[in-house]
């Protein structure tokens, strides 16, 4: 075992897999807490809704397709100084969790917004017939409703940014992909870029079963 690996140190691929799930982690907690009321106020302010605003959903829906169509190597190289300034630099987990946030955010919220169209009409017409206001229809009908939708919604983005994560390490942005990219490739360690490349399927693997046996629990409640 040790001659097949002979260039991986066990113990740079478990603070770099610690890094990655720093990485993952931190950033979908902001992509939650920015990109669940986007979601909500993109499907509110959609055609057909409770708050109908033409001008300001094509605004939005705008923005979030930009930031949607912008290649995420590119999204953080550009965010270079917006992120040092945000949080003092652009190397390791501190310096990967704004670009992946900007790169997130849009993604879940469009998930957010398809899972809340899913929501059946007639639940939104029956809580409005029993006077409830705009607030209590979104926590009380759509988000519970649309629950499972959107845990499927999380886990699906946070699996893209395990993939982000790794090609972060292409600037210095730590993890896996940083150790699969300074050894695997440019030092030609095989052995280390299959050791990453496994650790990363794991993770995925790992996150689509926890996603899916949530969305199930939800779904039979």
């Amino acid at each position: 075992m040790n001659e097949l690996f002979a260039n991986v140190r066990w113990d740079e691929i478990g603070i770099a897999t610690w890094d990655t799930l720093l990485m993952v982690g931190g950033s979908m907690f902001f992509i939650v807490l920015f990109g669940l009321p986007l979601g909500v106020l993109l499907f509110l302010t959609g055609k057909r809704q409770l708050l109908e605003q033409p001008a300001l959903y094509g605004v939005v829906s705008f923005v979030v397709n930009v930031l949607r169509s912008v290649p995420f190597i590119i999204l953080l190289i550009v965010m270079i100084p917006l992120t040092v300034a945000l949080v003092g630099t652009s190397l390791g987990v501190k310096g990967v969790i704004p670009p992946l946030v900007a790169a997130g955010t849009p993604f879940f919220a469009r998930l957010v917004e398809t899972s809340l169209r899913e929501v059946d009409r007639g639940i939104i017409e029956a809580t409005q017939a029993m006077g409830a206001s705009t607030r209590q229809i979104v926590t009380g009908a759509l988000l519970p409703e649309a629950l499972p939708g959107i845990i499927a919604g999380i886990t699906v983005t946070a699996i893209t940014l395990v993939s982000y994560a790794a090609m972060a390490g292409v600037v210095g942005g730590g993890g896996l992909g940083d150790l699969a990219i300074r050894y695997g490739y440019q030092r030609f360690q095989t052995d280390v870029m299959i050791v990453t490349v496994v650790l990363l399927v794991v993770i995925v693997q790992l996150m689509q079963m926890l996603g899916d046996r949530l969305v199930l629990y939800f779904s039979r409640r």
